[in-house]
């Protein structure tokens, strides 16, 4: 048993997706239904974190965005802005945090590390920056925010992902951080379903360890 639930859901808009969030958000805090893992896609979209307004961090006028059918949005995550795209695993991690919102972001990142582990990559975390690197290179990035003592949010991991696409952002705010992905280190295109499999089988042994129930009884946080 891995202590959560898991609901793969392929390609999701965004607000879709975040609509989703909510609902169950909104079972777990209320211990209606297991922790639950949201293994998705999304649509080309950009986000901005709560450090963020419209237009910061951007390097075209968000009017760009939307004429190239890419969405913006303002999310309630911690962070500053970034981009989802088809070919980048999404994983929102609708789990009980309590007070360890500091353990639960290394979990995050051990996560992506458990995942690119398995292709045979070696990654790591980036001291003071939320996400995992692989060299200088930065390959997953981790935003949450908790409420009720539950986490919102997530993880996104470039597995496919278009990364020209991050030049149309300063990826999480820091102008000396350039994007890479599995696809192009290994010089091969990645199985999505099988990547999903792999990472929630990541999921299951990071959280192997995790109180669920206990972690209810904190408060709430907001985490940058």
């Amino acid at each position: 048993m891995n202590g959560f639930v898991t609901k793969q859901l392929g390609l999701v808009p965004y607000q879709q997706a975040y609509q989703l969030q909510l609902e169950t958000h909104n079972l777990v805090a209320s211990a209606l239904t297991p922790p639950t893992l949201l293994l998705l896609e999304h649509p080309r979209v950009v986000t901005h974190g709560r450090k963020d307004d419209d237009e910061t961090n951007l390097i075209v006028p968000k009017a760009m965005l939307e004429a190239q059918g890419i969405e913006v949005v303002n999310t309630e995550r911690g962070g500053t802005v970034t981009y989802h795209g088809p070919g980048q695993l999404v994983a929102y991690a609708i789990f009980p945090v309590g007070r360890r919102v500091r353990d639960f972001l290394r979990r995050l990142e051990n996560v992506q590390i458990r995942l690119l582990e398995t292709y045979g990559v070696f990654a790591r975390p980036n001291p003071g920056y939320a996400g995992v690197y692989v060299d200088n290179d930065k390959i997953g990035s981790i935003g949450v925010a908790i409420k009720r003592n539950v986490a919102l949010h997530g993880l996104a991991i470039n597995l496919n992902t278009d990364l020209a696409d991050f030049n149309l952002i300063v990826p999480c705010g820091l102008t000396d951080t350039h994007m890479t992905s599995l696809a192009k280190i290994l010089n091969q295109k990645i199985d999505m379903q099988d990547a999903r499999d792999r990472l929630e089988k990541a999921f299951a042994e990071e959280f192997k360890d995790y109180h669920w129930l206990e972690e209810l009884a904190g408060r709430e946080v907001s985490y940058a």
